[in-house]
């Protein structure tokens, strides 16, 4: 991959970081606080657990393709999930930034991860996405039974129905 491929590349991939990121916000957001040791199964994370591994591996993927190293890292351990909520809020924009920040070489340049792949670091971050896509997915799936409101996601829910947005200049 040249250098003006992985710009692009970067470009492409974090508009669709950005655009989950609120959406992530307000699963996260949705979470309430007196119920989230709630695990659908025995083998199943809590609650709290599933959004601290969201946070925190949204975090780690982004900081890996600025630091060019994936090394496994435990998730952040949260006192609330407004702390979660929190951390969130700052940490992933400021990742952004930093990746946005990134020269072009340094985004077409090879990483290992976990001994499985050798890409261009900038493809990561479509690993990321999807990754944090799936674990949102799981967490809002634990929502209505918590007695919580669904968020709309990628169109209305039941809780929050769709609402199209008034025309401009009309």
């Amino acid at each position: 991959m040249t250098p003006e491929q992985a710009k692009f590349a970067a470009t492409l991939y974090l508009s669709g970081v950005e655009n989950e990121f609120p959406i992530t916000m307000k699963v996260l957001a949705a979470v309430p606080e007196a119920k989230k040791g709630y695990k659908p199964d025995e083998h199943a994370r809590t609650a709290a657990e599933l959004a601290a591994h969201l946070a925190s591996s949204d975090f780690w993927f982004l900081n890996g393709v600025v630091n060019g190293d994936f090394t496994p890292q435990p998730d952040k351990t949260f006192g609330s999930i407004a702390e979660i909520v929190k951390y969130y809020e700052h940490e992933i924009p400021a990742a952004i930034a930093k990746i946005k920040a990134m020269p072009a070489e340094k985004l077409a340049q090879p990483v290992a991860f976990f001994g499985a792949f050798n890409y261009p670091v900038v493809l990561y971050l479509g690993f990321a996405n999807h990754h944090s896509v799936h674990h949102r997915a799981q967490l809002s799936t634990y929502l209505r039974p918590m007695g919580a409101k669904v968020p709309s996601i990628y169109g209305g829910s039941y809780d929050e129905p769709f609402q199209a947005p008034a025309a401009a200049g009309h």
